[in-house]
């Protein structure tokens, strides 16, 4: 064994001391320093050295060490020392200074500009508490961000922590000059892997209340979503309780995988599909998304569960007008079942809890009135219109959404319906194992540019019942939704050349977008990406309307409607909102507003759209108005 000399053991120890960083390096040179002044403290005292015209033996070792000390901080004191012998002491400890002590400087300075560059990176841990954290960064933040805003607006020094792969500055500055006004909010940002253990260790998740993952639009989205939820409920220093965690999955195979490494502490929205079957629901029914935007949303009325003591024993049906501005349309029963527009004669028992729209929490508030002023004399009992008959849909356009936006339309339309979809594919097989699966449609494919107002003309528009205009998923998303505006108005000026208006449904990926787009007057737009964000932010602030958005947006049960005013009121009345929801009663149904379509472009009015209004106001309803219900068809 080869032995080593002494040199190269001491330089084997100094440079490891010397790579364990600032604060060793810090400590060294303080330390040289120190015996640097004591040594000449000791040399004053034992030789009895003196400045010029003091007694020798005059300066004591505190007095030695503090004159020592003064020149090692600046060299210019030793210009009025006198006497040699204490000048060569002094000079000693001041050339010692000028190395020892600026190398002492120098490696502060450094290391406070290291730790700023550290505080700007963002890895220095948080220690909020009852907070939300974001694992993840798209585009999706900004919208969920606002909506978390208006959501704690009552709380007392809420917080949002993001943690992303991006850097902690930009992050801030994109959040402030999007999100604009964050009131009371506060936004801490770190830069670091939703996916390593140790980073996730900087936004303190054991104390977070909820958990929000952003998976972006990339192909691995799915697997980042998955690794994330595993890399939370499956680290070795995670907490005891359950986390509450809302991810997003695009793609339905992977729901499986999701649910299972997510367990019972994830609610998983399966994003693709719920777009899709709005989109569906929507093309069939204008206003759907704006309500749907309504009820997701903190601005407006927000859907929440209710305790009310006073109706245990009552049957829903006598639930129904109990509030004066709030909307009961379900149950929560005490084993967790989610029950919309359950039968009427329903009791409501111990322990359940009602599904009211409201304002907010604070505004359910039971009215107490024990005669309720119906005006049965404007109720009408009219049947409804027979909705058997085929329809014709045209698809302008190819995502991958379009496929289950067929399937979800061949659930609802009449056997002999139809779809025309024009669009640019290379590989038509899609579409033909599409056809195979649907009942009661049937599917053509014609190959073309849907911007193309030539092709546009001789597409024989009006023999359309719906025309659905889908954004491209293979462009990024500006170059997809000005392709979607310029097909947007090719359709609005044939139409007002014709003088034939057409129902006009469109996608839109960046709600940005969607102001630009409203000048083409299409009937609804459906902006998937918010729709998704004000759901996520929706499930942060209460885990159980999970349940509640799954049963709504589910195609089984009851579904959210626009049937015409005519079927529930007389037209032409003054009638109050208790009359309308008092026939819906006697139908099965639940009311819960109304659609002037007078107002239909008005984005100051909400397009029209009326939901949960004070159902002491009386509204006089035309033949092209509508009122929203839940019912099962």
């Amino acid at each position: 064994m080869k032995k080593f000399s002494l040199s190269e053991r001491w330089q084997y120890q100094f440079d490891n001391y010397m790579s364990k960083g600032t604060i060793a390096l810090i400590g060294g040179l303080g330390v040289l320093s120190l015996l640097i002044i004591l040594l000449a403290a000791v040399i004053i005292v034992v030789f009895r050295i003196a400045p010029e015209g003091t007694q020798p033996g005059s300066l004591s070792l505190h007095e030695a060490a503090w004159e020592a000390l003064m020149r090692t901080m600046d060299a210019g004191t030793m210009g009025a020392d006198a006497g040699w012998a204490f000048r060569m002491v002094m000079f000693g400890v001041t050339l010692g200074g000028v190395f020892i002590i600026s190398s002492l400087i120098g490696v502060l300075t450094s290391g406070v500009e290291s730790k700023m560059d550290e505080l700007r990176k963002g890895r220095s841990r948080v220690l909020e508490t009852n907070h939300i954290v974001i694992l993840g960064w798209t585009s999706q933040i900004f919208s969920i961000v606002s909506e978390l805003v208006l959501a704690n607006e009552n709380q007392k020094r809420p917080c949002i922590v993001v943690l992303a792969e991006k850097d902690k500055v930009e992050m801030e500055d994109e959040i402030r000059g999007k999100v604009g006004d964050l009131r009371n909010m506060r936004v801490v940002c770190r830069t670091g892997n939703p996916i390593d253990l140790r980073d996730l260790e900087l936004v303190n998740l054991a104390d977070s209340r909820a958990i929000i993952i952003l998976s972006g639009e990339s192909d691995q989205a799915d697997n980042r979503t998955i690794k994330t939820i595993l890399a939370i409920t499956n680290n070795p220093n995670r907490r005891e309780e359950p986390y509450h965690i809302i991810g997003e999955i695009k793609d339905a195979k992977n729901l499986e995988a999701a649910n299972l490494v997510g367990k019972n502490q994830a609610q998983i929205i399966l994003a693709d599909d719920l777009i899709s079957r709005i989109t569906a629901q929507t093309c069939r029914q204008s206003g759907l998304s704006v309500i749907y935007t309504e009820l997701l949303d903190f601005g407006g009325d927000e859907i929440y569960l209710a305790q009310s003591d006073a109706l245990v024993g009552k049957e829903f049906g006598a639930c129904l007008n109990a509030y004066d501005d709030s909307n009961v349309i379900g149950l929560a029963t005490q084993a967790g079942q989610i029950l919309l527009n359950p039968p009427m004669t329903t009791l409501l028992s111990s322990g359940d809890r009602l599904v009211v729209i409201s304002a907010d929490d604070d505004t359910i508030q039971l009215s107490g009135k024990k005669e309720l002023p119906i005006q049965t004399q404007w109720i009408v009992n009219s049947g409804e219109a027979d909705a058997s008959l085929p329809e014709a849909t045209l698809i302008l356009g190819w995502n991958k959404r379009a496929g289950t936006i067929v399937r979800e339309l061949d659930q609802y339309v009449a056997k002999g319906s139809h779809v025309q979809i024009i669009a640019e594919l290379a590989d038509t097989s899609p579409i033909d194992e599409l056809a195979s699966e649907l009942n009661h449609t049937t599917i053509r494919y014609q190959n073309g540019d849907s911007t193309s107002r030539r092709l546009l003309d001789q597409a024989n528009l009006y023999s359309y019942d719906h025309i659905i205009v889908l954004s491209s998923d293979q462009l990024d998303v500006q170059t997809a939704d000005a392709n979607t505006l310029v097909t947007l108005l090719h359709l609005r000026d044939i139409a007002d050349k014709s003088g034939r208006p057409f129902y006009i449904v469109s996608e839109m990926l960046d709600v940005s977008n969607r102001e630009l787009a409203e000048v083409t007057r299409a009937d609804d737009f459906i902006v998937s990406e918010r729709l998704i964000s004000l759901m996520m932010s929706q499930i942060a602030e209460n885990k159980q309307l999970s349940a509640v958005f799954q049963d709504l947006f589910d195609p089984e049960g009851s579904e959210i409607y626009l049937k015409p005013a005519s079927q529930y009121v007389a037209l032409g009345q003054e009638v109050n909102f208790y009359t309308v929801v008092e026939s819906a009663r006697q139908k099965n149904q639940v009311a819960i507003g109304y659609q002037l379509r007078s107002q239909a472009n008005d984005a100051k009015a909400n397009y029209g759209v009326y939901v949960n209004p004070h159902k002491a106001q009386a509204q006089r309803f035309s033949e092209i108005d509508k009122i929203i219900v839940l019912a099962e068809s």
